[in-house]
Order: structure tokens, then sequence, then C-alpha cells
């Protein structure tokens, strides 16, 4: 008996993850719509495309800035009802964005998009945190990462595809799914805190619970862990980086129309193009692997990797931004799926398609270790109760920044227009951005240097609480950072 119910209980900690992930990479999805639709959405609302893609930059900067207080909510009461109401709104707000007849109702209904969102990113991390223990959360947290990417990979393919001549459609559609996704959330495990944290298992089996909860006090114990100012701070620099690749699909866009096509036949195309490009982001998965088996012979693995991901990164990305694209085949008369199957059999046939796959692979492999790890060392080196505030501060930084690179870009290229046709100056002001990653290395090394003491910290207090919960007191530990 005791063996089925461990079975039904592992089964439905699967089940749970399974439609949080599914969740997690819908909210993406919902975010790529927006860069994907760019010169469509322009079109139809009679506006010019840097307008548009300062709606992009608002979605992205009020998840942001959302996520902090969700994940302070968080932190203190009932996940899952959060994470549910949350997910309905970004989809009503879908709904009513795709009704928009003006640039300023866009802007509006995107509004409660992000607030939505801002939930799945910073509850979300603190609910998968509490379902993997440390050893694996490397490798969990890349297939939550890849998810994230996988959505990103749906809303640039389907958006570019069925919204190249109908931006709403795709609005419509992901908001659908995404509402049906979150009726099933309702049926899954509550995650207890705590619950995966190897000195709390004791007490949590003899049937114990974890009871701490944030407090406001607590906020300068986080500032003061070492290891948190420089997670932080790496946001700020590297997602005005990542940021500005969201325009990818838009500068190859660009070089087909460069290439003698139609706005409606490059947007398609440039969806699929951006679409594959991202295909090395699977790779997160051994990025994750390996970052939990180096971290078991040095606490400083993970942000190693992450700084050698994201330098390495750069030179790649330079050369694809600027390899030209040219002798492209695409029968632009034949619907969607012809042009699909055209322009996925180019990575093959063309030179120029195939050498900036390869471009794209490389750098995207080498930046996908970055996402898993610190993932995970948010968490190795802070309290159950305070991940989630602590990746609300982390996502908030990321989100100004990224919000920045991502509106920037396209107002970057326009100054460059005056020097520079399309598609050089969309390719030069990509290129650009990619400095930004060198003071994220720099972060990621001061890091290296003080998580030892942070996750060693973290391991005793909570060994400390589990004794405690089992009625063996000992000395009380220092909970305040060093």
């Amino acid at each position: 008996m005791t063996r089925l119910f461990r079975a039904h209980n592992k089964a439905r900690v699967a089940y749970t993850i399974t439609i949080f992930v599914v969740l997690s990479s819908l909210d993406n999805a919902a975010i790529a719509l927006y860069p994907v639709l760019t010169n469509v959405i322009a079109a139809d609302l009679g506006e010019g495309t840097a307008g548009v893609a300062l709606v992009t930059a608002l979605v992205i900067l009020v998840t942001a800035l959302t996520a902090v207080g969700w994940g302070y909510l968080g932190d203190r009461s009932r996940r899952k009802p959060l994470l549910f109401w949350a997910t309905l709104a970004w989809c009503g707000g879908l709904v009513l964005a795709a009704g928009s007849d003006s640039l300023a109702e866009l802007a509006l209904w995107s509004v409660l998009v992000g607030i939505g969102l801002g939930a799945i990113a910073s509850v979300g991390f603190s609910v998968i945190s509490d379902f993997i223990p440390p050893a694996r959360r490397g490798l969990a947290m890349s297939f939550w990462g890849l998810s994230q990417g996988a959505g990103g990979f749906l809303g640039i393919l389907v958006g570019g595809v069925v919204g190249a001549s109908d931006w709403r459609r795709p609005f419509v559609g992901l908001a659908l799914v995404g509402a049906a996704v979150a009726l099933l959330y309702l049926t899954t495990a509550e995650a207890r805190r705590g619950r995966a944290e190897p000195e709390l298992a004791e007490a949590l089996a003899a049937g114990g619970a974890y009871e701490y909860r944030i407090e406001r006090s607590d906020i300068k114990k986080l500032l003061r862990t070492r290891t948190n100012p420089w997670l932080v701070l790496q946001g700020l620099t590297a997602q005005l980086a990542y940021g500005s690749l969201v325009w990818v699909p838009f500068l190859y866009q660009s070089k087909v129309e460069a290439d003698g096509y139609d706005l409606a036949t490059a947007t398609a195309v440039g969806a699929v193009f951006g679409a594959i490009f991202q295909l090395g982001g699977v790779t997160s998965i051994l990025a994750g692997h390996l970052g939990d088996r180096l971290q078991r012979r040095t606490a400083r693995a993970r942000a190693a990797i992450s700084a050698t991901g994201v330098l390495g990164a750069i030179p790649f990305f330079v050369a694809f931004f600027f390899i030209p694209l040219r002798g492209l085949d695409i029968p632009a008369d034949q619907g969607s799926m012809a042009i699909v199957l055209a322009t996925l059999g180019s990575v093959v046939t063309n030179p120029y398609a195939a050498s900036a796959f390869l471009l794209c692979l490389a750098a995207v492999i080498l930046t996908s270790a970055d996402s898993p790890n610190w993932f995970a060392l948010i968490s190795d080196v802070n309290l159950p109760e305070h991940r989630g505030t602590v990746f609300g501060l982390a996502n908030l930084s990321n989100g100004v920044s990224r919000a920045a690179g991502n509106g920037l870009t396209v107002p970057v290229a326009g100054l460059l227009a005056a020097s520079f046709a399309a598609p050089l100056n969309y390719a030069i002001g990509l290129a650009l951005f990619q400095v930004f990653f060198i003071p994220t290395g720099l972060c990621y090394w001061m890091a290296s240097r003080t998580c030892t003491d942070d996750i060693a910290r973290v391991r005793a207090v909570l060994a400390e609480r589990g004794r405690r919960a089992l009625g063996r007191i000992p000395d009380p530990v220092d909970e305040t950072p060093g």
C-alpha cells in the first residue's frame, strides 16, 4: 500500500511539473508574438515599427516590475491560486489586445498581459525550486529554461506563419490555449515549501512542516547575501544583449525582403529562420547537468560555466548577424506550409542559410549554459522562503535591461540607417549590443568568489531548522549573511 502511495505521489508531482512547464512555455510564446509581428501590426494600425517595438518593451518591463510583488506574495502565501489567476490575466489581455484598433489601445491591454506574466516568472521559480533537490537543480532548471525557449520558438513560428496576414489570430489562439492549461493547473499538487531540501527530509517525513515565511525585515538580509547583488547586476548587462536578440527574426525578414520578396512572405520566412536558429537551446540540458556534476567538486562551478558561455558566444553572434542571405528559393504563392518547408530546406541547400544556422547554433549552445546555472545558483544561496522574492528582484533587473535592449535596438538601427541601408543597419545595431556580455562575465566571476560561503550558510540554517522541528534543538545558527 505504501509503495502504491509513493508511486501515485511521484506521478502527481510529475504531472504537476509537466503542466507548470507548459504554462511557462506559453507565457514566453506570448512575449514572442510581439516582435515577430511588428511589421504586420504596424501596417495594420497605421503606425511606425518603432512604436510597436516600444509596446514590446513595455510588456517586458511590466512583467519585470510586477514579478517583484508577485514573488513577495508567493513567499508569504499559497502559490497555486496566484499562478492560476495570473495566467487568466495574461490570456485575457491577449484577447483584448487582439481587438485593438490603435497603438494606445494595444499598449493598454498589453500592460495586462505583462502583469499576468510577472507571476509566472517569480512565483513559478520558487515552485520549481521546491520540487527539485539541490544536487539536481541545474538539470531541472535547464528543462524549465528550455520550456521558455520552446515557448519563444512556438511564438515566433506560429505568430509569424499564422499571423503573417492577420496578426490578431495567433493572439486569440494562444490565449485560448493558455486558459485551457490554466484549468488543468487546478488539478495539480501544491508544492510544499522546503520539500526538496535534504536537511528537512527527516522532519517533513515525520509529519512536520516548514512554516517559515518571508518578513519585511528579511529584505535587508537578502541584500547582504554577498552573491545576490552579482546575480542581480549581471542581468543589467546580459539582458541588454539578450533583449536585442528578440529582433533576429526582424533582421532576417529584412534580409529576405532585400532578396526581393514581399512583406508577408518575408515575415513568414524570417519567423521560421528565427525559430530554427533557437534549436541550440536544447543543449542547456547538458549545461545544467554539467553544472550539477561540477558543483559537487566546487561551489564555484555554476558561476564559472555561465561566465564562459556568455563570453564565448560573442564572436559567433557577431558573425551570424553579418552573414548575407542570398539565392533563396521560396514559393511565395503556394501557401504557408510551402513557405515553411522551403525555408527549412534552405538550411541544407543554401550555403548562406546553412552558415548562418551553424554560427547561430554555436552561439546559442554557449549562451544556453547561462540560464540553468543562474537559476540553480539563486536557489542555492537563498532560503526557500526567500527565493521567489530574490528571483523577482533579479527578474526586475533583467526585465528593465531586456526592455531597454528590446526597445532600443530598432531606434538604434533607425539612426544607423542614415549611413547603412537595411539589413546592414540592423546587423550593426545587434552587434553593438553584444558588447554588454563582457561585464556580465565579470559579474559571474565575482559571484564565483562569494557563493561558496553563502551556500554553506543556507545548508547550515536548514539543518538547524530540521533538527529543531524534530525536537533536537541545538545552538541557533546565525542566519545573517557574512
